[in-house]
C-alpha cells in the first residue's frame, strides 16, 4: 500500500508543508523567547532531514517503499523533533 501513495505529493507541496510547519513551530516558540524560535525551527528542519535520509536509505535498500516505511518515517521524524526540542 505504501507504493500506492509514494510520489503522490509533489515536491513543491511537500516543501510548502514543511515551511508551514516550521512557521507554526516558530510562532509557538515565540511565546517562550527568541532562542526557542530558533530551536523550534531547528527541530522541524532536523526532523525533515533525518526522515529524508531514512527514506533514501529504504528506497535504496528495498527498491521502494511500504506502509511500514512511511510509519517508520513518521516515528523517526517525531523522535528527532522531540530530541532536538529537549536539548535546550
Amino acid at each position: 500500500l505504501g507504493a500506492a501513495v509514494a510520489g503522490v505529493v509533489p515536491v513543491p507541496g511537500a516543501v510548502g508543508a514543511a515551511l508551514a510547519v516550521a512557521g507554526l513551530a516558530a510562532a509557538g516558540g515565540a511565546f517562550l523567547g527568541a532562542y526557542d524560535v530558533l530551536r523550534a525551527v531547528l527541530a522541524v528542519v532536523a526532523a525533515v532531514a533525518v526522515a529524508e535520509l531514512l527514506l533514501r536509505h529504504c528506497v535504496r535498500r528495498f527498491g521502494g517503499v511500504t506502509g511500514d516505511v512511511f510509519g517508520g518515517l513518521a516515528e523517526t521524524a517525531a523522535t528527532t523533533a522531540l530530541v532536538v526540542s529537549a536539548l535546550g
